[in-house]
């Protein structure tokens, strides 16, 4: 029977790890990943685990450990945050390259300057033209139900590559929240065990990553690049499958909330579309017209989906938690693709780019009511009034009355 639990999203993880029956996880302390090494190190230690513990000496060393591990047919497993995943950055590429579907549980930290600790998606983002497939998970239970769809698609014999569980710092990481472990037998009927087909073995032998000629690098980077667009055919496939036999049913690529009628709405990925719901309900108390859509991929970047949904609306907000700095539109970098999947779009809505929630700060009320009234203003104008709003910094917003309407309403529900 599922068990129901309270625990972070680092335990659920954990968790996750312990049904899939891991058999190599590879550690290194950097918080806030370090509690899911130190759970399943306990794990271990009291028996309700069976695979090996490889401690590395950095981040580098880490990811590496992992990457033979995969290559010797193992389930393998391990993450980091902030610097620690920048530390590693050389292993990513051959990771994915040599279709290793290990995977990593990377639980955001901001990069310093100005290492403060707090949550950004800056350096998750930085891995994205490395082949890994990966998403945020809102929540503890989505960090759990990740875990093993990420599994499930990543080791699919069609598609062989590293995932990446990718949580807010602290927000999900470390606050306690409720959730389910679902049922052995029902874990087993949905995640096969790893078989790859081809592995480091002495009485079979097989060259795994060899330096290859210039002509042959063309066809083995379209490969790569086939493989990735084959993705989103198991995401669908496997997000369905994963609904009927845990009746979680989570949207394939993109989560809609109250956007029926909108006429604008929040694009975002992350924990922070818990508070933007919220928001979101006082706003239409106000008079906004407003919704969200939650991004549950980012590579593949869900463009296909972006394009059926978003010509319903006429201003979208993007809201980046990440620095991408002087790319184009002056945000981030979900600015810079969202733009990208609907410009040859009929009909496609004016973007409007935000950058607020940096270096772990909460994305507030208030804030959301900010991104709101420029959103309406930019609705009225009919054009982008300013391409990049870092929120609290540049904002322009001559007169805010309905916003100062909707504090009150927060305000008196208080009260």
């Amino acid at each position: 029977m599922p068990i129901k639990k309270r625990g972070t999203g680092l335990t659920a993880v954990a968790d996750a790890w312990q049904l899939a029956d891991i058999d190599v996880t590879a550690s290194y302390p950097i918080r806030p990943y370090t509690a899911v090494m130190a759970e399943v190190a306990k794990r271990i230690a009291n028996g309700l685990m069976k695979c090996e513990m490889v401690h590395g000496e950095g981040e580098h060393a880490q990811f590496s450990i992992a990457h033979g591990a995969s290559m010797a047919g193992a389930r393998a497993t391990t993450g980091s945050s902030g610097v620690g995943v920048a530390y590693a950055f050389e292993t990513y590429s051959p990771i994915a390259g040599g279709r290793c579907p290990i995977q990593a549980l990377i639980a955001d930290r901001t990069l310093d300057p100005p290492g403060d600790f707090g949550s950004e998606h800056t350096e998750c983002l930085n891995l994205r033209d490395n082949g890994w497939i990966y998403g945020w998970a809102e929540n503890a239970q989505e960090s759990l139900d990740n875990s093993l769809m990420f599994f499930r698609i990543g080791e699919d014999p069609d598609i062989m590559l590293p995932q990446i569980v990718a949580m807010d710092g602290y927000f999900v990481s470390h606050i306690a929240q409720d959730y389910e472990m679902p049922d052995q037998e029902q874990v087993d009927k949905f995640l096969p065990p790893f078989k790859p087909q081809f592995r480091l073995d002495v009485n079979n032998p097989v060259i795994m990553g060899p330096q290859i000629e210039p002509e042959m690098g063309p066809p083995l980077e379209w490969d790569r690049n086939v493989v990735m667009d084959r993705v989103k055919e198991k995401i669908v496939a496997v997000t369905e499958e994963f609904g009927k036999i845990f009746g979680r049913k989570y949207a394939p690529f993109v989560e809609e909330y109250m956007t029926d009628d909108a006429d604008m709405v929040f694009l975002l990925q992350g924990a922070h579309a818990v508070t933007c719901r919220s928001a979101i309900r006082y706003l239409r108390q106000a008079g906004y017209k407003v919704g969200m859509c939650r991004l549950r991929w980012f590579r593949p970047f869900p463009d296909t989906a972006l394009k059926a949904i978003l010509p319903k609306f006429k201003v979208v907000g993007v809201v980046d938690t990440n620095t991408s700095y002087g790319a184009a539109g002056g945000s981030g970098v979900l600015l810079v693709e969202t733009r990208a999947s609907v410009s040859e779009v009929p009909g496609k809505p004016l973007i409007q780019g935000f950058t607020s929630g940096l270096g772990g700060e909460t994305i507030t009320h208030e804030e959301f009511f900010k991104m709101a009234e420029m959103m309406k203003m930019t609705l009225e104008a009919g054009r982008i009034i300013q391409d990049a709003v870092w929120v609290n910094f540049n904002d322009y917003l001559p007169a805010v009355s309905e916003v100062q309407a909707a504090e009150q309403q927060v305000a008196q529900t208080k009260e």
